[in-house]
């Protein structure tokens, strides 16, 4: 697969980040060979050269997510022999990780969900740089974008293994036939298909509100297309204040949505008590009540898992539309791998992100399922069905136009904590859409307030 050529790349301004220099080209620790599906790699030999050695890897990930993962560590096992041995952090990444390095016991491997997350290790002197190997293969096989949000102030840092693309609205197409609808081409058109949906007895949206990071992500959606990825980059950086006119601006558009009726299930009060997998089971489950549900990707999993619905016939997606003439957005976001300097076998953790920096890594979890790669140099058909084909072909094809989760980028304070800051402003926003204004007003105190703290 060829990146996306044709276009210039945005001048970025993350904050206390810049773009690392390219490295020097260097013969790879794990050669690798072409397949014949591709271009994908894989090594010549098995040579066992980590035999007695143990890496232990932390990230978030449980269940069916932890044992499609695994599946990579055995893959990496084979190859060089290596024990590995995985650890679940939960949510709470930052304080799980600190407290193994105070106590002794880091892990040589941590997947980072947030750019905030991944900054703070950097400046607290936790990471080891990564290798000339996987700075190579990362220029070579990701879209500068993504080595750019592994990297703090110069060095680079983390891999971005995993990625979510969060700029997909789920349908159920018995209810678009059924109200004699198709999907929308722009966001005004996406509301008038709402509207007609609710006349046919069906809400429009789905809205999980009772936690507020999917509220991020519409805001995000929203504000990325109408005001253009350069201002997103400076909102994110909190190098605009939330009080600029693109940011009410973006509010006041979804507040039309938040605040009707018709387009809600359930109105903001009903959205506010509406977990996320409650929020898909409304339209995939077994009595629907909404046409629609904005998420991610991820949202197939549920789908499938948990609904016992098929992806691809049952549920279908459409990309989130346009605003306002602006170009359709791609926000994703990801678990990067980084190295612990503390970790007691760092070194031999550092080859392991060196695999993984490989398509042969990729593969293997796309293979399994619930995955996508940012890696242009994976087959696509190594996906299991055509939607999540469909889905990685448009956050690859994106290259430099992806933005990462505003709210992730964000100190926690702000953009990644329950109850407060974002979060908690949306949620009240969404009860009562009517003063966008104000809403700007109360996210820049709170946002002033995280980055000083920061």
């Amino acid at each position: 697969m060829h990146r996306t050529t044709g276009s210039t790349r945005p001048t970025r301004r993350p904050r206390r980040r810049s773009a690392a220099t390219a490295g020097a080209a260097a013969a790879l620790l794990l050669s690798l060979t072409a397949t014949a599906c591709g271009g994908d790699a894989t090594t010549a030999s098995d040579d066992q050269k980590l035999k007695g050695e143990t890496i232990t890897v932390a990230g978030v990930w449980t269940g069916v997510e932890q044992k499609n993962f695994k599946k990579v560590m055995d893959a990496f096992s084979e190859k060089t022999g290596a024990e590995m041995k995985f650890v679940s952090t939960g949510d709470n990444v930052s304080t799980v990780v600190g407290s193994k390095i105070q106590g002794g016991n880091a892990p040589d491997v941590v997947f980072v969900p947030q750019v905030g997350v991944l900054e703070q290790f950097a400046e607290k002197g936790w990471l080891k740089p990564l290798s000339k190997e996987v700075d190579k293969l990362a220029g070579d096989n990701f879209a500068p974008v993504w080595k750019e949000y592994g990297t703090v102030d110069g060095t680079f840092y983390g891999l971005y293994f995993k990625a979510s693309h969060k700029s997909t609205v789920w349908y159920s197409p018995e209810a678009f036939e059924q109200a004699g609808v198709t999907p929308p081409k722009d966001y005004d058109e996406m509301l008038e298909v709402g509207r007609t949906l609710s006349d046919s007895g069906l809400a429009a949206f789905s809205v999980a509100g009772e936690a507020g990071w999917p509220l991020t992500d519409w805001f995000e959606n929203v504000y990325l297309s109408q005001a253009g990825p350069e201002m997103y980059d400076k909102l994110a950086a909190h190098e605009i204040p939330w009080t600029d006119p693109s940011v009410v601006k973006a509010l006041t558009t979804l507040g039309e949505l938040f605040g009707d009726k018709e387009l809600v299930e359930g109105g903001g009060s009903g959205a506010l008590n509406t977990d996320f997998p409650e929020s898909v089971e409304k339209v995939f489950g077994s009595d629907p009540k909404a046409g629609m549900v904005y998420e991610g990707d991820f949202v197939a999993g549920l789908i499938s898992g948990q609904f016992g619905k098929k992806v691809g016939e049952d549920a279908k997606f459409f990309p989130f539309p346009a605003v306002d003439g602006g170009k359709p957005p791609v926000v994703g976001g990801g678990d990067a791998a980084v190295v612990l300097d503390e970790g007691k076998n760092a070194n031999a953790g550092m080859e392991f992100v060196e695999f993984l920096a490989t398509p042969e890594a990729a593969r293997v979890w796309a293979e399994a399922g619930g995955f996508l790669s940012p890696n242009e140099a994976l087959d696509l058909n190594a996906y299991q069905d055509e939607t999540t084909r469909e889905t990685a072909k448009s956050l690859v094809e994106a290259g430099d136009t992806v933005r990462f989760d505003m709210s992730d980028q964000a100190p926690a304070a702000f953009g990644g904590t329950q109850g407060a800051g974002e979060w908690k402003i949306l949620q009240d926003f969404l009860r009562d859409p009517s003063d966008p204004k104000a809403t700007a007003e109360e996210l820049e105190a709170a946002a002033a307030k995280a980055w000083k703290k920061s």
